[in-house]
């Protein structure tokens, strides 16, 4: 498989699972009982978690090696400056997370629908970039990156994807609004993840050096958003231990995933 046509396979993998947890709107009747959206919900943390350690900060510390900056500073620093970056946005975007009343980011007068998918649209940038990264360095011809261990990135992603499309869509009904409409909108929270992971291609590709600190970047990303936002709420509500339970299989099968085909 060629580079263009397994980076838009890849590309377009991580929006399929997200197209198609929302399309579950038209199939189930009632809301997700909390259980299993605990457990959903810490799968989604646990496929992250891995994602960023296997799929982007390893390969940013053995891309640096040999370097004059100790192997593990891209690593620290592209981390640190992807916590902020979503720190930030978090700040800035008015946005409502899965069951509380309270907005968050700067005050702004739009539905209460609107904000709950711009909360999943926020963590979905870090994917998009993680995935767009990826490839990024595949593309370079990076040996710490394959074609294989792209795609099983996608795959991990797409997986995760599929029950946070769920997730965002079965409260918009909730709301009342019409399931077609829900779909879309879950559709559309999924879709700032290609077009995030084609502008981070363009840019990586345009100052290839920055590349280690992009992927730490990415990760750091991804690990604000698996800690201020999926673990609190996947331990939300009566305390059971089905979060902690999808947390750990969600890591074993990205860490497999990586491992296997990378």
């Amino acid at each position: 498989m060629d580079y263009i046509t397994a980076t838009a396979i890849g590309l377009a993998i991580p929006l399929l699972g997200t197209t198609l947890g929302a399309a579950m709107v038209f199939f189930l009747k009632e809301e997700m009982n909390d259980r299993l959206r605990s457990a959903l919900l810490g799968f989604a943390s646990g496929v992250m978690i891995a994602a960023s350690v296997w799929s982007l900060l390893i390969p940013a510390i053995n891309m640096s090696e040999g370097g004059v900056l100790p192997s593990w500073f891209p690593a620290a620093v592209g981390f640190m400056a992807g916590i902020g970056f979503l720190l930030a946005l978090d700040m800035i975007i008015p946005h409502l997370h899965m069951g509380t009343d309270k907005p968050e980011g700067v005050s702004a007068k739009i539905s209460r629908s609107l904000m709950l998918v711009l909360a999943v649209t926020l963590h979905n940038i870090p994917e998009g970039m993680a995935v767009g990264v990826v490839f990024a360095g595949m593309i370079n011809g990076n040996g710490a990156i394959t074609v294989a261990g792209a795609l099983a990135l996608s795959i991990g992603i797409a997986i995760q994807n599929f029950p946070e499309g769920t997730i965002i869509s079965m409260p918009l009904i909730g709301n009342g609004m019409s399931k077609p409409r829900a779909f879309y909108y879950g559709f559309l929270s999924g879709a700032v993840e290609p077009i995030g992971a084609v502008l981070t291609i363009m840019l990586t590709a345009a100052i290839t050096p920055i590349l280690p600190y992009i992927l730490s970047f990415a990760a750091g990303a991804m690990i604000y958003v698996v800690v201020e936002e999926l673990v609190p709420e996947s331990q939300a509500g009566v305390h059971n231990n089905m979060g902690t339970i999808g947390a750990a299989l969600g890591f074993v099968l990205m860490m497999v995933l990586d491992v296997a085909l990378g």
